[in-house]
């Protein structure tokens, strides 16, 4: 580390930051001369190097580490982590890497506060914290170089960039490109409109999990709780359910859902129900109807610690009542995203609300995101999204 250069001096005994890259404030002893969002070399009670990240005073997870080694985060670091990044999603693919796929998943590929998903030929990338917003030309440069046969479009998260004090960007970073393009997952297609929906316009996490319930969905009538634009109803019709239920309160969701049923052909075998979850649910209880499969993939109920209690009641809701219209032999998949609901949480929250429900399951499988969004170990932030296929006996 050269003398004069901006540094985050850690406290005596708060030095978790040699193998996990996020510092709250709590850790920091002093960190007087460095810029908000600029580069810092983060260094131990003693003075000696620990890493070097972003660095932001105003959230409380006030800087992430993006290597340990001691380097300078210039432009040949970026293009290295994202030719890193793109190379380990081409493993196992003789064409490269896949034209729909998350290509880079933040603190997983070693670049802290970044996400870039690929729909064809259009790169969409989120910038989560100030130091990375502030690279964002930096990033920029290296994805054309990296990718040169896509556009990038840039699509901030607002909540991320108020949290971390930003202006959340949104359009084209140089040469524009297609505002709608039609992927292709696993034999469905959809629909994605570049710079509108949730996440970066289609949930990438799920592609996996949207092909388990394509493949045992025959003969059976599927519902589709939270729905958004009907992958998992499209996947399930596809694969031969004789009729599916969406769920979805959001008006661009249904219109996305229906464009999406349509492009696969199963819009006769469809119904949408535009309505509250939590309601249509009970309705549907009350009418006595059955399904052989059930998927409940709701956004984020915990955003927070202090939302924790009630996001468990609602995961309890939820699943208490999807098991009430689950037939016996039936598959209830069901998933949290929530960061702060653990996987020994939402097991138990399930099985509180089997025992309410009088179910008896079987546990026929855990379920995670899609192999490109990579967990590390050391990492346990990695692994967001927690879900579990479960078997009415």
């Amino acid at each position: 580390m050269k003398r004069g250069q901006p540094a985050l001096r850690l406290k005596r005994g708060h030095e978790a930051a040699r193998t996990h890259p996020w510092i709250f404030k709590g850790d920091v002893a002093d960190a007087s001369d460095v810029e908000p969002g600029s580069a810092v070399a983060v260094v131990d009670a003693g003075g000696r190097f620990v890493g070097r990240g972003f660095y932001n005073p105003k959230p409380a997870l006030c800087c992430r580490i993006l290597t340990w080694t001691d380097e300078p985060l210039d432009a040949a670091f970026f293009q290295r982590r994202l030719e890193a990044a793109v190379g380990l999603r081409a493993r196992g693919h003789p064409q490269g890497a896949p034209t729909l796929c998350r290509l880079v998943w933040s603190e997983a590929d070693g670049l802290p506060g970044l996400v870039v998903d690929r729909y064809g030929p259009v790169l969409i990338t989120q910038c989560l914290t100030l130091g990375m917003a502030r690279a964002r030309p930096l990033v920029t440069a290296a994805l054309v170089r990296v990718v040169p046969d896509a556009s990038v479009f840039d699509m901030d998260e607002p909540h991320a960039a108020q949290l971390e004090g930003f202006s959340a960007a949104l359009g084209w970073a140089g040469r524009a490109g297609p505002r709608t393009v039609r992927v292709t997952e696993i034999g469905a297609t959809f629909e994605v409109t570049i710079g509108a929906g949730h996440k970066t316009g289609l949930y990438l996490d799920q592609r996996e999990n949207r092909e388990r319930v394509g493949a045992l969905a025959r003969d059976r009538d599927v519902l589709d709780a939270f729905s958004y634009t009907a992958g998992f109803a499209c996947h399930a019709l596809r694969g031969g359910a004789r009729r599916a239920v969406c769920i979805e309160s959001s008006p661009e969701a249904i219109a996305g859902a229906r464009r999406n049923l349509e492009l696969n052909g199963v819009t006769a075998q469809a119904e949408i129900r535009a309505a509250n979850v939590f309601e249509e649910l009970r309705r549907l209880e009350r009418d006595g109807a059955r399904f052989g499969a059930i998927v409940l993939d709701p956004p984020p109920f915990a955003r927070s610690r202090s939302a924790l209690d009630a996001a468990a009641r609602g995961y309890k809701e939820i699943n208490l009542r999807a098991l009430r219209l689950l037939e016996r032999g039936g598959s209830l998949f069901t998933f949290s995203c929530s960061h702060h609901v653990s996987d020994t949480m939402f097991g138990e929250i399930c099985r509180d609300a089997a025992a309410d429900a009088g179910a008896r399951l079987r546990v026929v499988e855990r379920l995670g995101q899609a192999s490109d969004h990579p967990v590390l170990l050391s990492i346990p932030e990695t692994r967001y999204l927690k879900g579990l296929q479960l078997e009415a006996l």
